[in-house]
């Protein structure tokens, strides 16, 4: 019997069409060529009033916590932040505030990040790694940065982003089978 692994995808951009979803899809979708998968995209853009206005979980509207439960039980979580002034957008951020303590321990974790220049790149292991250290989380060993020039019209064009997604998909294959065997 095979298992399908369960991906959920977020993308922490303050809108749905987005350099972040996009590279979040391509993350995905490279997964999913590779691994069985069932992948599910949650937006922050669609939840994020409700997010923004709450201060803590147990007080969490409907689709705040179907959000936090889908990211709990992810067999691969892909999170995919835009960069805003050298850092992860507050929003972003405080959904994960709200994320189970021990929601994520072992969950296998890839970094990604979108901003307008190279030079925020470093937002992957100076905030989105240890963010995930916290959870416990195995934070994949190659995170994927893009820049506003690796897309056009909300797809990965650019070859070194297409490459850097290659190289993150096959390092993170052998770990996500040898978690999750399918055959």
């Amino acid at each position: 019997m095979t298992r399908t692994l369960k991906i959920v995808a977020v993308s922490g951009s303050a809108s749905r069409k987005s350099r972040t979803a996009a590279l979040s899809r391509a993350l995905a979708e490279g997964i999913g060529r590779e691994i069985a998968a069932e992948t599910s995209f949650i937006h922050l853009a669609d939840i994020a009033a409700e997010v923004g206005s709450t201060l803590w979980r147990d007080r969490a509207p409907a689709p705040v916590i179907s959000a936090l439960v889908e990211v709990e039980a992810a067999d691969l979580l892909i999170v995919a932040s835009p960069v805003y002034r050298a850092a992860i957008p507050g929003l972003f951020k405080h959904f994960f505030d709200l994320v189970d303590q021990n929601g994520l321990i072992d969950t296998p974790v890839l970094l990604a990040a979108s901003g307008g220049s190279p030079y925020h790149a470093l937002v992957l292991e100076h905030q989105l790694r240890p963010l995930f250290g916290f959870f416990q989380s195995l934070t994949l060993p190659i995170g994927v940065y893009g820049t506003d020039a690796d897309f056009t019209d909300y797809v990965v064009t650019g070859e070194t982003l297409k490459v850097r997604i290659a190289l993150a998909v096959a390092r993170a294959v052998p770990l996500l089978r040898a978690l999750h065997p399918q055959d």
